[in-house]
């Protein structure tokens, strides 16, 4: 178990004593942290209610523009919202804590033991089923597994400029043709796990004991051997990552900034080399628009 651990200028990583299961427990619960999304919000909500998620648990980042209405607006009490605006330190060494990290701890002990599965996804990240008609159906056969690891498929602008009508899932359909590239910032995962057995959690790792993931076949593997090109399957579910939607929007996410403060120039230099590599070589994919059109068409 990795613990509690920082980095050089920040926590980006907590340990928890897991919660405890309801006897009633099931389902897959979402967590969010989200700001400023009201272009975006209601698609997304809607794909994963689409896609037959129990709940989603947002944690409002200091919205201001509207989203949490659009939220509301789009599934109801399927959502719940926690205020979450904040910025807190270590007193001792003045380390900034992940606002995104404690929000994720937060959500297993508080809603955990609610539920059978917990993922921790953004807003420009999408849990897309490939057969089965839901995300519980696509899990069913992964019951033997506390933890499973899904790579990024990694969308870039697929030529707009200005944000599309029409929303993301149809209007971007190009993508990295390689979602175990050794490129810089390329390849990462976001977890499906189950909230009982979370021992500790940084973003894009977590663990659930003795350092095991699967992949959404079933197949084991380390928390360090995921990244082996032999752990790569998307055959029942995939997680499409919509980096940047249009070049505007590239824009406003590099004026937005990072999650933790660092500096302008760092975070410029970063944003462009993944939409250099994201954009390099594309191939087609409409996972996510074939979902919808076999589960009963546009949202």
């Amino acid at each position: 178990m990795f613990g509690f651990l920082s980095r050089a200028r920040s926590i980006t990583s907590l340990g928890l004593v897991p919660p405890r299961p309801l006897p009633d427990r099931q389902g897959l619960a979402l967590v969010l942290i989200v700001r400023n999304e009201v272009r975006h919000i209601g698609e997304w909500a809607r794909f994963h209610r689409r896609a037959g998620v129990a709940h989603i648990h947002v944690y409002d980042n200091g919205s201001t523009d509207g989203t949490l209405l659009a939220l509301d607006q789009a599934v109801g009490d399927l959502a719940s919202v926690i205020p979450w605006d904040q910025k807190l330190r270590d007193t001792r060494r003045g380390l900034e804590i992940h606002n995104q990290v404690l929000a994720y701890a937060h959500a297993v002990r508080n809603f955990g033991g609610r539920y059978r599965w917990m993922s921790f996804i953004d807003v420009d990240e999408f849990l897309v089923p490939k057969q089965a008609a839901t995300l519980p159906e696509a899990l069913a056969h992964l019951e033997g597994c506390a933890n499973i690891s899904l790579p990024w498929h990694m969308f870039g602008r697929s030529g707009h400029v200005e944000p599309p009508e029409g929303g993301v899932v149809q209007n971007f359909s190009l993508r990295n043709p390689d979602p175990m590239s050794e490129a810089k910032g390329l390849r990462n995962f976001k977890m499906i796990v189950d909230p009982c057995a979370v021992m500790a959690l940084k973003v894009h790792e977590i663990e659930t004991g003795g350092g095991i993931t699967c992949n959404d076949r079933g197949e084991a593997f380390t928390n360090r051997s995921r990244t082996d090109r032999s752990f790569y399957s998307a055959d029942h579910i995939q997680l499409n990552h919509y980096y940047t939607r249009s070049d505007s929007e590239l824009r406003a996410k590099i004026a937005r900034g990072p999650n933790l403060t660092t500096p302008d120039a760092d975070h410029l230099r970063r944003v462009m080399r993944k939409v250099a590599a994201i954009e390099a070589d594309e191939v087609p994919d409409t996972a996510a628009a074939d979902f919808l059109a076999r589960s009963g068409g546009a949202l």
